[in-house]
């Protein structure tokens, strides 16, 4: 039962990371909580093995939704390129800080960083006039934020992207798009972060690598793949208004749910 729960989360995933460039961690981490509980996983590792193995899964879940915005013409490439050096800085801090960090309060911080990223983009709290894309130093130093708060909480940094882009000018699918193609050197760097963080807990149920729990791995990863293309098809139909709104209530429900 619990592989097919993987399996359906997987198709799920895809879709929000083609859709949003979220690459489906703020789903995947609550929902491996709740699955790791059942299943009876010690909680003092279960929501950084949710974390580390969210992590992994962007890895295959953003390869596809890069493609199709690539083929679109949507991903800003020089952006991408000076985010990424800060990202890979931030990245392995961020992995090292959530391994101080006790479970239950772990899932507090993602909780409320959710809800304040949904309030923001649904009260538009962003400067009245929108700025330039800054330059290589401002680019590098975004990633590194993002790059250390994406391996906090799992997720593949889009809801901290996005609204950096869009703030920065881009239009929603550009943001998105490029915001899909930041998360794979996040989620890459991250993921090695927890498994060798991990290697050595004797908490750790069996057929894990370090924090990262390979039969969910396998699983999401199967069919994010499949459907993360059909997302980025998705995002371009959509008007951005909607698209910033469905991103919204999405982080407003995930919020919630850690919360409560």
């Amino acid at each position: 039962m619990e592989y097919l729960l993987y399996l359906v989360l997987g198709a799920c995933a895809g879709v929000l990371a083609g859709l949003f460039g979220v690459g489906g961690g703020i789903i995947i981490v609550p929902v491996l909580v709740y699955s790791f509980t059942l299943q009876g996983f010690d909680t003092s590792v279960l929501t950084h093995l949710a974390v580390g193995t969210s992590l992994a899964t962007i890895v295959f879940t953003s390869v596809n939704a890069i493609r199709e915005h690539h083929r679109r013409g949507a991903v800003q490439w020089p952006i991408f390129g000076w985010m990424t050096v800060g990202i890979l800085l931030g990245a392995g801090l961020g992995a090292t800080t959530a391994t101080y960090i006790q479970g239950p309060h772990l899932q507090k911080i993602i909780g409320v960083f959710a809800l304040l990223v949904s309030l923001q983009m649904v009260l538009n709290l962003t400067p009245r006039h929108p700025k330039a894309v800054p330059g290589p130093v401002g680019l590098g130093l975004a990633g590194s934020i993002i790059g250390w708060a994406s391996a906090i909480f799992g997720i593949g940094g889009g809801s901290l992207t996005v609204p950096f882009l869009t703030w920065r000018s881009l239009t929603m699918q550009q943001a998105v798009a490029t915001s899909s193609a930041c998360g794979l050197p996040i989620a890459i760097f991250s993921a090695i972060s927890f498994m060798i963080l991990g290697w050595h807990d004797p908490l750790l149920p069996a057929h894990s690598f370090g924090f990262v729990y390979l039969p969910a791995l396998l699983g999401i990863a199967l069919t994010s793949m499949l459907f993360a293309r059909f997302g980025a098809k998705l995002a371009h139909r959509l008007s951005p208004r909607l698209l910033k709104r469905l991103f919204a209530a999405l982080l407003f429900c995930v919020g919630l749910s850690f919360l409560l």
